[in-house]
């Protein structure tokens, strides 16, 4: 089977809960790495499976690059007030205005799409996901603003 201590260093790198970490590690026969791709699958499904709910709480960020002429605004969705607070949830909605700044989309669907600023091979839909999965409520990107001199 598998160690304790492989639960411990998948939840580290993952983020996800025991009970999705032992999933992961049982349908990829104790292989931690076979068991982070299996939970970054798992991570779509999930948030598909969440896809219809009401985002009807969520916090607004914003990014004001240090030389004043770059900002970006994002208004991020999701059904509570408890996940609006979380690290995670905080963390994403800082990440997606640095994006908003950078990379310059013209809507939320472009954005969505977009190659993550500090991994290319991630898309912004899948470190939402990643999220999703993470704290078990939907995540919507409802705003987005970008000026600039």
């Amino acid at each position: 089977m598998f160690l304790l201590t492989d639960i411990k260093r998948l939840r580290e790198e993952t983020g996800v809960g025991v009970m999705d970490a032992r999933k992961a590690l049982e349908e990829s026969k104790g292989d931690i790495r076979k068991a982070g791709e299996w939970l970054k699958k798992n991570a779509v499904a999930k948030a598909l499976k969440k896809a219809d709910r009401t985002t009807g709480d969520g916090a607004i960020f914003s990014y004001v690059h240090q030389t004043g002429k770059i900002s970006a605004m994002v208004k991020l969705g999701c059904e509570t007030d408890f996940v609006a607070r979380t690290d995670d949830f905080q963390k994403l909605g800082k990440e997606l205005t640095m994006q908003i700044a950078s990379m310059k989309p013209k809507n939320v669907d472009e954005l969505y799409d977009q190659d993550w600023i500090r991994d290319n091979k991630k898309k912004i839909k899948q470190i939402i996901d990643e999220v999703i999965a993470k704290v078990g409520e939907n995540i919507k990107i409802l705003e987005m603003v970008r000026m600039s001199f």
